[in-house]
């Protein structure tokens, strides 16, 4: 292994994308053939194209579950843009876990919570930008171009001028008081299951319930004694106990919660779907009692 090589120098770099584009239409391939245009040694990951179209809320969300599982200097893309065309600004943002690159508008919350921000920029520098830019299609014309470019080596400063504040999307809802977790369903997924905003939660010694919020990391958790057979989740008028372990701890067909694999509650149906056996939605309201 040569200096260099052990240097990292030769790092291949790393695209996540996450769009609400679908794969019907040939938005997600042309926006890769941008990316690999300028910067044809990037590995693309997809993350998801299966946003809720216009749902950035989802889009925020699901960005938080992914981004800690790609390596440290990942660039994320992330293109759900209701806004498009509009006056919301494009930006880079460059963290101590990479760049991400997407809309103005959110979408970018709860991730920011848990990285150190180092700079962000207006992605202002028609020089890294496609020539032409619809104002329909800032995915390839803005977003994928600056992207590459990054990820070819371009520094993040020399994009455009700095951004002093990226917006902000509401924190979900989460209050915890004597015994009780307040939360809202704020995803479901491909299975149905019902991702809410208690959490995130991790089992410690002695059945101790470390409670950490996730959009607000930095909190002080709160530890709670508690047993799995002593939770009950209630949605609505429909109380659902106990906290399970993983799905299979109720026949199929039934309707279970448990901690899921992003410490969040989630509750489900064993090889079903729960939106759909409990007519839920995202927003919701979600409770969980202790015993």
């Amino acid at each position: 292994m040569t200096q260099q090589e052990d240097s990292g120098l030769h790092t291949v770099p790393v695209m996540a994308l996450i769009t609400d584009f679908g794969l019907t239409d040939i938005y997600v391939g042309v926006m890769k053939g941008v990316i690999l245009s300028i910067s044809p040694d990037t590995r693309l990951i997809d993350l998801t194209h299966e946003i809720q179209p216009q749902n950035v809320r989802q889009g925020a969300f699901a960005l938080y579950s992914a981004y800690a599982y790609m390596p440290t200097k990942t660039v994320f893309l992330g293109v759900v843009d209701p806004g498009v065309g509009s006056a919301r600004k494009p930006i880079a943002i460059e963290t101590n876990h990479g760049v991400f690159v997407g809309p103005d508008n959110g979408l970018f919350t709860y991730v920011l919570k848990h990285v150190k921000v180092r700079r962000a920029v207006v992605l202002q520098n028609q020089k890294y930008l496609r020539r032409q830019i619809s104002s329909t299609f800032h995915g390839r014309d803005i977003f994928s171009a600056a992207a590459a470019h990054i990820a070819a080596g371009v520094p993040v400063e020399a994009l455009g001028p700095a951004l002093s504040q990226p917006a902000s999307l509401p924190a979900p809802r989460f209050e915890v008081r004597d015994k009780v977790i307040d939360g809202e369903i704020l995803y479901i997924d491909h299975f149905g299951n019902l991702v809410t905003s208690i959490g995130a939660l991790q089992w410690g010694a002695d059945d101790m319930l470390l409670v950490t919020p996730f959009f607000d990391p930095h909190s002080i958790p709160e530890m709670k004694s508690i047993r799995p057979e002593a939770c009950a989740v209630q949605f609505y008028d429909r109380v659902i106990e106990p906290l399970c372990l993983h799905y299979a701890a109720v026949p199929p067909g039934e309707l279970l919660t448990l901690i899921n694999s992003a410490g969040q509650v989630e509750i489900a149906v064993n090889q079903g779907n729960a939106a759909q056996y409990l007519g839920a939605e995202v927003g919701d309201p979600v409770t969980l009692r202790i015993a």
